[in-house]
C-alpha cells in the first residue's frame, strides 16, 4: 500500500478503534540470549502485549545484559529509565526484602512444589510488596534449580566444594548458605562472569541448566554437579512510569501477557533441563548426576538458624508444607 493510501486509511479510521494510535516502544532487558528461557518468556510477553493493545505497545529487546547487570536493570526500572526487566530474584531482595525468603537453599523439593508456592497465596502476596518500593511485579517467571560448576573437581558432598572460589549473585541469603559448604562466595555481576571463569579469577559458579547452556559455560568449566541447591525464581518487572499511564484494560493485557510469558519460560526451563545436560556432556563437561543431598542439608543447619531468625521459622515451614 502506498504512503498516501496509508495516510488516507488512518484519517478515515481516526475516530474508530484507535487504529492509528501512536506506538510506544518498551525497552525490555535480561541477562541471557534471546534464545534462552528469559528470551522466550520476554518474547511471548511482548507479542501478547502488542496483540492485546492492537500494536499501541511493542518491545525492543536488550538481551545478553546489554543494559547492564540485573541489579543495574532493576534500578533503571525503578527510576523509569528502563521499562521492563526479566530478572532472577538474586538481586531483588536488595530492593524488596520480602523476596529473600524464596532464595533459601534446599527450601523447595522440586519444580512442582516451587511453582505451587509462587502461583499460590504466598507467592502472590509477595508480589503486592513491590509497588511501595517503586516497582511493579507483573508475574513470577522462572530461572530454575541452580547447580554448581567448577574447573577443579567433581562435587558430590560439601567437603568437595570446600575452598572453591565460587561466583555468586549479590545475595546474602545464598552466600550465608554457601559458606556452610566451605565455599568462598565471590559476588560478581553476571556480565563479568564468563571472563572471570576464563581467566581463573574464580574457580566456579552456580546457575540453572538453561543459563549454563545459553552462556556457553562449558567452554570455561569442566565439572558440573547437579546439586539443585537453590530454586531460582525470576520476575517480570515493570516501571511504574509505564504502569501508571495504562488504562485498566491495558493493565489487564499486561498482566495476562505476563502470565502467558511465565508459562512459556517455565516450559523452556523444562526443555533445557531435559535436553541440556546431554548437550553439556557432548560439549565436554563431566556431569555428576548423583550428589549427597542429605550431607548438604546437614551442613546448611547453622545457616537455617539464621534464616529462622530473619524470616520466621513459621514462614519457612508454611512454604515447606505446601503440597
Amino acid at each position: 500500500m502506498k504512503l498516501g493510501h496509508i495516510a488516507a486509511a488512518c484519517l478515515s479510521l481516526a475516530l474508530s478503534a484507535g487504529a492509528c494510535a501512536q506506538t510506544t516502544t518498551l525497552k525490555i532487558g535480561y541477562a541471557t540470549s534471546k534464545e534462552s528461557h528469559y528470551g522466550v518468556g520476554s518474547t511471548v510477553f511482548c507479542d501478547e502485549v502488542e496483540k492485546g493493545t492492537q500494536g499501541r505497545f511493542k518491545c525492543q529487546h536488550f538481551a545478553n545484559s546489554a543494559l547492564g547487570g540485573e541489579r543495574d536493570q532493576i534500578e533503571a526500572v525503578q527510576l523509569g529509565t528502563q521499562d521492563l526487566v526479566n530478572t532472577s530474584t538474586g538481586p531483588v531482595g536488595n530492593f524488596v526484602p520480602e523476596v529473600k525468603i524464596v532464595d533459601i537453599p534446599f527450601l523447595f523439593r522440586d519444580y512442582d512444589h516451587a511453582r505451587k508456592v509462587m502461583d499460590g497465596p504466598i507467592g502472590q502476596d509477595i508480589l503486592t510488596k513491590f509497588p511501595s518500593k517503586g516497582i511493579i511485579a507483573l508475574a513470577w517467571t522462572e530461572n530454575g534449580f541452580r547447580h554448581m560448576t567448577n574447573s577443579k573437581r567433581d562435587i558430590v558432598k560439601p567437603s568437595d566444594a570446600a575452598g572453591l572460589k565460587m561466583r555468586t549473585m549479590e545475595n546474602k541469603v545464598h552466600m550465608d548458605g554457601y559458606r556452610t559448604f566451605g565455599i568462598l562466595p565471590t559476588p560478581m555481576a553476571f556480565p563479568e562472569l564468563f571472563g572471570a571463569l576464563q581467566q581463573g579469577t574464580v574457580d566456579g559458579q552456580e546457575n540453572p541448566i538453561p543459563v549454563i547452556l545459553s552462556s556457553k559455560f562449558s567452554q570455561v568449566q569442566k565439572h558440573l554437579s547437579l546439586t539443585g541447591h537453590v530454586y531460582s525464581p525470576a520476575l517480570l518487572l515493570l516501571s511504574p512510569k509505564v504502569w501508571n499511564k495504562l488504562s485498566d484494560a491495558d493493565k489487564k493485557v499486561f498482566v495476562d501477557a505476563a502470565k502467558k510469558a511465565a508459562l512459556a519460560q517455565r516450559k523452556k526451563v523444562n526443555d533445557d533441563e531435559n535436553n541440556g545436560i546431554a548437550q553439556l556432556e557432548k560439549d565436554g563437561m563431566k556431569v555428576t548426576r548423583t550428589v549427597d543431598g542429605a550431607a548438604f542439608r546437614e551442613a546448611l543447619k547453622p545457616a537455617y538458624a539464621g534464616y529462622a531468625k530473619e524470616f520466621g521459622a513459621d514462614n519457612i515451614k508454611k512454604i515447606a508444607d505446601v503440597r
